[in-house]
């Protein structure tokens, strides 16, 4: 046995993941981050991480150079999915997006996990939120194969990273931007999406979106629910927070007054994050149905919002 596999067969969930955000190609990253998750999910990768040993986390995942980067304001117009030149646009775009996602969940396993001592189940949902991303950028590279382009053949933009170098040093802000804010965003907008390509007349797209991303994106922005909570509890009562699990207990134990004056206290640290790092008011129309569906009430994000009209969903 080469020295290689045997590394490999001691190799500790943070170390695979490096190895993913260190994988330029993203069709290797996506391949590669699903066997990784897969080896953890049925416990062929046992542990998390080794206590004595700091990895250094790239401030940049591995990326491929084939992919022309513009500035967000730079982008061209994607369209309303009526042509299919705007089709093409739409699913590159998302192609692009996912393949950040997978950088993002294996990031936030590799830079947060050990320095946060996050319980075992913090890896595993992110585990698996990273297998979901890595299965819609390859569903979503095919079918836009099919409708006869390639991901690099558009332009695209990078604000995603941009927001996780900008909370690189604190994993609330994380779970706030990226799975609160941004994750959210793509439930408000997806069944808008969805509707442009059925009237474009492409149910193909439209289906992939509607029974594959969008209920998986809802358990997503639930992950960052779930552990930005847990996070703000923990601090509050470290001895008692140590597991998820005494959260989901202690809640039965616990009167309605002070689960309220918490999840008051939560939801006011959510949005004086939001406020530091997000720049501008949150934009309606929200999916308050989805977002409820996550675990996330309109009090967590209405105060944030620009005034508008109110949500058509």
């Amino acid at each position: 046995m080469s020295h290689v596999q045997t590394e490999r067969e001691n190799e500790t969930l943070v170390e695979a993941a490096l190895r993913v955000l260190n994988t330029a190609d993203p069709f290797e990253k996506a391949r590669l981050g699903d066997s990784v998750a897969s080896k953890w999910l049925q416990g062929t990768i046992t542990r998390p991480y080794n206590p004595s040993q700091d990895l250094p986390v790239p401030d940049r995942p591995a990326r491929l150079t084939n992919v022309k980067l513009v500035s967000p304001s730079l982008m061209p117009k994607l369209g309303k999915a009526g042509s299919l030149q705007s089709r093409q646009a739409i699913v590159h775009s998302l192609v692009h997006t996912e393949s950040w996602a997978i950088d993002l969940s294996w990031d936030i396993i590799a830079r947060f996990g050990k320095k946060e001592a996050m319980p075992r189940e913090f890896f595993t949902d992110f585990v698996k939120v990273a297998q979901d991303e890595g299965r819609h950028f390859s569903l979503l590279a095919a079918r836009l194969k099919e409708l006869g382009s390639s991901y690099g053949a558009l332009p695209a933009h990078d604000g995603l990273w941009d927001s996780a170098i900008a909370t690189s040093k604190d994993l609330l802000a994380r779970l706030a931007i990226e799975h609160c804010v941004h994750e959210a965003r793509g439930l408000d907008v997806l069944p808008t999406t969805i509707s442009r390509f059925r009237n474009g007349g492409d149910d193909d797209t439209a289906d992939l979106l509607e029974r594959v991303v969008y209920p998986e994106e809802i358990t997503h922005c639930a992950a960052g629910v779930k552990w930005f909570k847990y996070l703000c509890l923990r601090s509050r009562n470290p001895s008692l927070y140590q597991d998820i699990l005494a959260l989901e207990e202690s809640e039965a134990g616990r009167s309605e007054t002070q689960m309220d004056k918490e999840s008051e206290e939560v939801i006011q640290k959510f949005h004086a994050i939001v406020r530091t790092h997000f720049r501008g008011p949150l934009k309606p129309p929200f999916n308050e149905k989805a977002r409820k569906a996550a675990g996330f009430g309109p009090q967590w994000y209405d105060p944030l919002a620009v005034k508008g009209p109110a949500s058509h969903f």
